[in-house]
């Protein structure tokens, strides 16, 4: 079957240069202020938009993802959403799409895997289903999905204070990042609510430190800390000894709330050095810290293409 349109769009993935958490809400969210990174590397999406009637399912994601069910999958998610929301808008007509999902980030790694993969579905979706919403209201939905969800949707490196939602783009230093998988699984639930986390980092004056040079709160700065990074390691072992074995060589942090752990160097070869000597039970990747999302990249091509078809004819 021919499909009506096609999309590929890349899902990158994060890292939390720093992360402080400031107080827990009554609400059980907490307020942070972190820094996030992207990666020029992540998952990849390929949306095939088919005819109308063509399928019994209106959403198809393969393959499926194990141990998670479609209504638990943020693909799938963000596309419900994204329809709910259109139809009380007046919008009426979804051409059904199949979703296939090229999955090489580690679930539960703390590199916003997933929270990435909903937000490349909002900004495909939205181009494919003829939508036309701003990004700004692509992102107000994408945080009903998860706090990470907006960086992604807004596609910039950026600031980050609130749950994470209320975001400063930012040019950060274009360097070259080794990310480790140390081979557990890490329960944020669990971290979040253990009695020894820091949740009264006082708010600093970040933003403004940041506008002269970004590049110093990434490390060596008293600031640049990962709040979560102490309790953490004290839960989960395999990450401090992670975190011990990649310290040789670059200092090591844990982004989110982990599992994945991750070191800076200025050159990429240096990071695959490293990285052909990582210890058979880890698993890694080289990437580089990249301003804008390729996912925002690729949608732009896609468009200006689209435009340059509809003015030929």
């Amino acid at each position: 079957m021919q499909p009506v349109a096609e999309l590929s769009l890349c899902a990158p993935a994060k890292l939390n240069l720093f992360l402080h958490i400031n107080r827990r809400r009554k609400d059980g969210y907490h307020e942070l202020q972190t820094l996030f990174q992207l990666l020029d590397n992540g998952d990849r999406l390929d949306f095939s938009l088919l005819p109308t009637g063509a399928s019994t399912k209106p959403i198809a994601i393969a393959p499926e993802l194990p141990g998670v069910r479609l209504e638990d999958n943020l693909i799938f998610k963000a596309a419900c959403v994204l329809q709910n929301h259109a139809e009380m808008t007046g919008k009426s007509v979804f051409p059904p799409v199949l979703i296939n999902l090229r999955k090489q980030l580690p679930m539960g790694g703390g590199v916003g895997g997933g929270s990435s993969n909903a937000a490349s579905t909002l900004l495909a979706l939205n181009q494919l289903w003829e939508l036309d919403f701003p990004i700004n209201t692509l992102a107000r939905i994408g945080l009903g999905l998860g706090a990470d969800v907006p960086v992604f949707v807004q596609g910039r490196s950026a600031y980050a204070e609130g749950v994470g939602e209320l975001l400063q783009p930012l040019d950060l230093p274009l360097t070259w990042y080794l990310v480790i998988h140390p081979g557990c699984q890490v329960s944020t639930a669990e971290v979040f609510c253990h009695k020894q986390l820091t949740r009264d980092t006082s708010k600093s004056t970040i933003a403004p430190a940041l506008e002269g040079d970004p590049g110093k709160l990434v490390y060596g700065h008293p600031l640049a800390r990962n709040d979560c990074q102490s309790v953490v390691c004290e839960l989960y072992p395999e990450i401090r000894q992670a975190m011990t074995w990649l310290s040789q060589f670059s200092p090591a942090r844990l982004t989110g709330t982990g599992a994945c752990i991750f070191a800076c160097f200025q050159e990429k070869d240096q990071a695959n050095q490293v990285l052909s000597r990582m210890p058979t039970p880890y698993q890694g990747f080289v990437a580089k810290g990249v301003n804008i999302s390729p996912a925002h990249e690729e949608l732009g091509r896609f468009c200006k293409l689209q435009e340059q078809r509809v003015s030929s004819r």
